[in-house]
């Protein structure tokens, strides 16, 4: 009778065991299910960390070649930006979740990396803050307009570049922008600034205005009818500088326009972004690109 209770006993605890490595008890069932929930959720976690990292990359892109080439402040060094979290055994502990180490310290280290690229994005705001509130009146100076209302332009006659000369019928280049309207039709300083010169004694210009905003920026406005300002006058941006005329080298009523950085000509039509809705400025750019005749 022992003999037979202790088989017995013997039998249902080899049974037990095959059984537990066939089939998964209850609560072994529950964990392995937690543990597929939670490994999907680290999956979708770093999915989404790898979105957030791309649209942080283009923050930073956009940080160093537009925000801070505005502002002129020198770009953030990629080795700062993408350096590592110090610590050999930072991530030590993590060591314990075994088969799922790897993914677990994975998403860490990601999650470490946006953090410290976020703080020095962070950081990179406040600077240009700093700076713009400094440049404000940097931005009040450049020219940031056109220098004739659009609504009193009869056309834009020329473009910046190569054009035909209206009197040698040559090739030559025009270092401004010229645009037709009516005599008398007024003409405003592009930004705030100093009025250098008022005066026709420049060849080809007749009635002229030069206006020195500072920060090597000079615009220049001529073949006036009538100028209303003088040398040494302060102006802003908007205000009546003089009409539209035919004086100097002209072939009829426009203003030619140019704008001058450290006394080297730039096309003008880069500064009218105060000014120009997105399709206003499209068709600004066609019209100042065809290779027409200067009026000058």
């Amino acid at each position: 009778m022992l003999w037979y209770m202790c088989a017995s006993v013997f039998a249902g605890a080899v049974f037990y065991v095959l059984f537990s490595l066939v089939y998964d008890s209850p609560k072994e069932r529950q964990l392995t299910t937690e543990k597929e929930e939670l490994m999907l959720q680290y999956d979708l976690l770093d999915k989404r960390l790898d979105q957030m990292s791309v649209i942080l990359s283009d923050l930073e892109n956009r940080d160093d070649n537009i925000y801070r080439t505005v502002f002129e402040a020198e770009p953030i060094p990629k080795n700062i930006r993408k350096s590592g979290i110090g610590g050999v055994n930072r991530y030590k502990n993590l060591d314990k979740f075994k088969g799922e180490a790897d993914i677990v310290i994975s998403t860490s280290k990601k999650l470490d990396q946006l953090a410290k690229q976020l703080y020095i994005q962070s950081k990179s705001f406040d600077e240009i803050f700093e700076v713009a509130k400094q440049k404000e009146k940097m931005f009040a100076s450049i020219p940031a307009i056109q220098p004739v209302s659009n609504k009193d332009l009869t056309r834009m006659a020329s473009g910046f570049g190569m054009r035909i000369d209206p009197h040698y019928k040559t090739p030559a280049f025009h270092a401004g922008m010229d645009f037709t309207a009516l005599t008398g039709t007024p003409i405003y300083a592009t930004g705030d600034g100093n009025v250098q010169r008022a005066d026709r004694t420049s060849k080809g210009y007749g009635n002229h205005v030069r206006i020195d905003h500072g920060y090597g920026y000079v615009t220049l406005y001529a073949h006036m009818s009538k100028m209303i300002v003088k040398p040494g006058q302060e102006v802003t941006r908007g205000e009546i500088i003089g009409y539209v005329g035919n004086t100097g080298k002209s072939r009829g009523p426009h203003l030619h326009y140019e704008v001058r950085k450290n006394d080297k000509p730039i096309n003008p039509v880069n500064f009218y972004f105060n000014d120009l809705t997105p399709e206003e400025y499209d068709l600004m750019i066609q019209l100042s690109s065809q290779e027409n005749q200067s009026f000058d």
